[in-house]
Formats: C-alpha cells, structure tokens, sequence
C-alpha cells in the first residue's frame, strides 16, 4: 500500500523497506497519527499550555512536536524535490504531485515559494492518509476472516464461480461480486479505521435537538457510535456481510461528511477491492493450531492510542488455497 500511494502522489517507486523516503515519511506518519488523537494531548483542550517549559509533567507533546518537525524537512521535503527534478527534465511518470507541477489552473496564481509550501504538504497528506488507514483496513480484513471462517468460504466461493480459479480480479469485476462489496462495507463498519472523525468547526450558531452550539465550536464525530447504533445495524458487534444485501442498510460514514470528506474514498474503496479481492482468492486465512492440534482464537483488541484504528498484533495462519493457486502466487510474484 505504501508504494501503490508513493506512485500516486510522487511518481516514485519505492526500493524496498529500508528506503530513505519510505523510513523518513513512514515515521513522521506514525507521530502525526499519535498527534492527531485530540485526547492523548492536554494542549489541544487547553491552548495556553503552548507557554510553558518542556520540563514541566505533561509537556511530553513539545518532545513530540520537536521529533515531528526534525522528520518534517526531510519527509516532506526530499520526496517533493525529486519528483521536481523529474517533471523539469522530462522523466516525471504520472502523479498528482508531477501534474500540479507541469501546470494546473490550482498553482496559476501562486508564487513559486506558495507552491512549493502547499504541494509539499499534498504529497504527504497523499501519502499517509491512503497508507495508515488502508493498512490498517487489511489488517482488520485479516482478523474478521480469521474469525468468521463461514465468511471468508462465502466469499471464495462468489469469486471462485465469477473468476475461475486462475485468475486474480480487475476493477471491472466489481459489479460481478456483490457479496464482496457487502463484505468491504460490513468490514468498514465493523472496525473503522478513523473511530473519531476529523475534527469540524461549527461556522454558525446552530441548534441541535434543544444543544445550543456556538460559531467556532469544534465539532468531533463519533464514527464508532455510528457504526454501533443497533437502529441501523442489527447485532452491531458480529461480522456480517450479509446485512447489507439489504439496500436500506445505510454504509457507515467511515470517509467522513461535508467538505471534509476524504477526497481519495473511491481510489481508497477500489484498492480495498482488489487487495481484498486477491487475498481470498490466492489464501485461506485461519486459526493457529496449538501443539495438539486445537484450534487457538485469538484476543482481537484495539491497538495503541492513535487516530486510527487496527487491532493489535495476534495470532493466526494462512496458506494458499490449493497448489494451483500457490503456482498463481508465484507467477504474480516472479
């Protein structure tokens, strides 16, 4: 997923795990995620906080700030600088990035200081909000399977009839996968990667249900609450797909509302699909085996403290499907 979203926003192909770009820009994602959780900093509920020395208790968050902006030139920078020099000497593949900077009616009007500043930051804001929660999707995408085996069979079984067993999907077989679409809805819905919304800013005086709320009041959505609220969703906390053949079952707001809605949820829906889509049709993802050959079920918890959400880290096997399979999977691999 990171290189897939470094294609996207730069052009750049990354070389491997220990790649400059990906190691810088992958740690500076990591603190942003830690920094954007409204509560694990009092500065964010009480601002003047901002005045007082780092050595007091509880100023942890200005060490945090300091690491963020050491990681900043560099991850936001360099990654940027490249694909500049692509696009100047004529070697730039497409990007987002590469297209702003061959001229766009966006940039027109801005100095070049401007430009650099603001594209600078889209590439970044490209980058870790395409990766973070789309990993993080994949991970929860394991654990349901692991623990809803009658689900991952249904699957497999839809995409064994629509694609044969030699093949792995395009985007143009989506509409051919109905039930795959209710599974990638259900596991949006089920552990949304961003529980706690962006935060919003009420630009009038509102009143909701008897709530006075003040211009300026930050606004901060529960995504988890909406995702649980049994008026919509029968037996929230079980795994089930199949709630969704039922076109009145709204899809849980997991990319956002209003103008801040994320910009990338097709690309982000399409590349779920066909990561998804590969997996169960090359694996079978199950429960590890104990020594006695009983079937160990794993604890599926939350992970760490940040924005998004993914479970920590748990137990399981997986294996491909069949030797024809396995064959497929090396070919892809080759």
């Amino acid at each position: 997923m990171s290189s897939t979203m470094f294609q996207l926003a730069y052009g750049y192909e990354l070389q491997g795990p220990e790649d400059p770009f990906f190691v810088q820009t992958r740690e500076l994602t990591h603190i942003a995620v830690v920094a954007a959780m409204y509560s694990n900093f009092f500065v964010n509920v009480f601002p003047a906080l901002v005045y007082l020395p780092a050595w007091l208790p509880g100023m942890g968050w200005k060490k945090t700030a300091l690491k963020y902006r050491a990681f900043k030139e560099y991850a936001l920078r360099k990654p940027y600088e490249w694909t500049k020099s692509q696009v100047a000497s004529g070697k730039a593949r497409p990007s987002i990035l590469g297209s702003f900077l061959k001229g766009h009616q966006l940039t027109s009007s801005m100095s070049q200081k401007e430009m650099d500043d603001k594209l600078e930051e889209v590439g970044f804001i490209i980058y870790a909000g395409g990766t973070d929660t789309s990993s993080n999707s994949l991970v929860s995408f394991v654990a349901a399977m692991v623990m809803n085996p009658h689900v991952q069979q249904k699957a497999q079984h839809e995409i064994d009839s629509v694609l044969g067993t030699g093949a792995l999907p395009e985007i143009s077989d989506k509409e051919r996968l109905p039930y795959i679409n209710c599974l990638i809805k259900e596991l949006l819905r089920w552990y949304p990667a961003l529980p706690i919304a962006l935060p919003h800013v009420c630009y009038a005086d509102d009143v909701y249900r008897g709530y006075e709320i003040k211009k300026g009041t930050t606004m901060i959505g529960n995504v988890w609450a909406i995702t649980r609220d049994e008026r919509e969703y029968k037996d929230p906390e079980v795994f089930n797909p199949d709630r969704y053949m039922d076109p009145s079952v709204p899809m849980a707001p997991v990319f956002g509302w209003g103008r801040r809605k994320c910009p990338g949820l097709h690309f982000a829906e399409d590349s779920l699909f066909l990561a998804i889509t590969s997996l169960l049709a090359t694996f079978t993802f199950s429960k590890r085996k104990g020594p006695n050959g009983e079937e160990i079920t794993p604890k599926i918890e939350p992970g760490p403290n940040v924005v998004t959400l993914s479970p920590k880290e748990f137990e399981f096997d997986f294996k491909p499907r069949s030797d024809e399979h396995r064959q497929l999977i090396l070919e892809i691999t080759d």
